[in-house]
């Protein structure tokens, strides 16, 4: 069997982007069982909720769904339990000095595959407030409708 290569998407939080001003991302690996594994193969997952801790010098991530493997069995896994994520002991200590200041919080932004293994985007942030979420989506509206004219100009032009 060939070995898996590249980047495969499973689950991707695009709320997060939405509700917090992205300071720093991380990529961590995932310790999982074997029917979790399973179940991700499949596609399912969900990072709707779900945040990270650090708890005892160690990184846990929390409130993440990934469903029941279909075809399991008594050896099943919960479906929301808390999951350790491996990170160097560093980045768990630069994570949590940054994470204990006020309205910091560490929040998965994507669930994939890398080479054949379970990987969960982390990313420090911090929350957004309503007027900064109007700003967001207006400058969003902006830039797509200055794109738009451009390119109805340039279409008149060829004309």
């Amino acid at each position: 069997m060939a070995k898996e290569t590249g980047r495969k998407l499973i689950a991707q939080n695009k709320k997060a982007r939405h509700d917090y001003h992205i300071l720093d991302t991380y990529e961590c690996g995932l310790v999982l069982t074997g029917t979790e594994v399973k179940s991700l193969r499949q596609g399912r997952a969900s990072l709707v909720d779900g945040f990270a801790q650090i708890d005892g010098g160690e990184a846990w991530l929390y409130n993440v769904h990934i469903p029941e493997y279909s075809q399991g069995t008594w050896t099943n896994h919960a479906a929301r339990r808390k999951r350790k994520l491996l990170l160097h002991r560093a980045e768990i200590d630069k994570l949590d000095s940054r994470s204990q200041e006020t309205g910091h919080t560490l929040v998965p932004l994507a669930l994939y595959f890398k080479d054949g293994r379970a990987k969960v985007e982390v990313a420090l942030a911090k929350g957004k407030k309503e007027y900064d979420k109007r700003a967001t989506l207006r400058e969003k509206q902006d830039r797509r409708e200055a794109d738009r004219a451009v390119a109805a100009a340039r279409r008149r032009q060829r004309s």
